[in-house]
């Protein structure tokens, strides 16, 4: 097997925690999907999950090279990473407020679904995570390089769907929910704790180990 079970679970449980975080994508499906309904709302989490197919592509064209060809440059990314999950994870702790309405005009399917892509292509967090989050969970020794990348994004979109799907069809119960302080806490405490407890563990099999 390209990538060890355990390696799998530390990525579900990160991947989990960075998708759970309030972030653009959230944002626009809640909001497509309350302003023109389920359908459209599923169409803007489609756009999202074709958004990071593209980031898939580039890993698979660009990160591969770098894991497989300097063991530095390896280092360097896995270090960036591991500093990245620990910005989010501040982040939460300080607590970040999802902010939307239900007003506006119409949006098409077709309209919602482009906005999503390119809202994905161009997301910080999203293209960071992809250029120093997957490589510390590839093993070059392995081989297979670009299959373990494949494997990681597929994991990774499969989130996505579990957790965004859901809120495109309970548009309205997700957002009296996540309207209430306290569970708006709860979430950003918890996911930033994730996601700091593994930029240490990050730091500590790239640098200290």
């Amino acid at each position: 097997m390209p990538i060890d079970p355990a390696t799998l679970l530390a990525f579900a449980l990160t991947a989990g925690a960075i998708v759970l975080s309030p972030g653009p994508d959230t944002v626009l499906i809640l909001r497509y999907a309350l302003n023109s309904g389920r359908n459209v709302g599923f169409a803007t989490v489609l756009g999202v999950q074709i958004g990071l197919v593209g980031h898939t592509l580039l890993a698979i064209f660009g990160i591969s090279v770098i894991i497989a060809s300097s063991p530095i440059l390896f280092k360097l990314v896995a270090t960036f990473g591991a500093a990245y999950l620990a910005w989010i994870g501040i982040q939460g702790f300080r607590g970040t407020t999802l902010k939307f309405d239900s007003q506006g005009p119409q949006i098409t399917w077709k309209k919602a679904m482009i906005d999503a892509t390119v809202c994905n292509l161009l997301n910080p967090k999203v293209i960071i995570l992809f250029l120093a989050l997957l490589p510390n969970f590839v093993d070059p020794e392995k081989g297979q390089v670009t299959l373990q990348l494949v494997i990681l994004a597929l994991v990774l979109v499969l989130i996505n769907v579990l957790w965004q799907a859901p809120l495109a069809w309970a548009a309205d119960a997700v957002k009296a929910w996540l309207s209430r302080p306290r569970v708006q806490k709860t979430v950003n405490a918890t996911t930033g704790a994730f996601l700091l407890f593994f930029a240490g563990l990050m730091l500590w099999e790239h640098l200290i180990k």
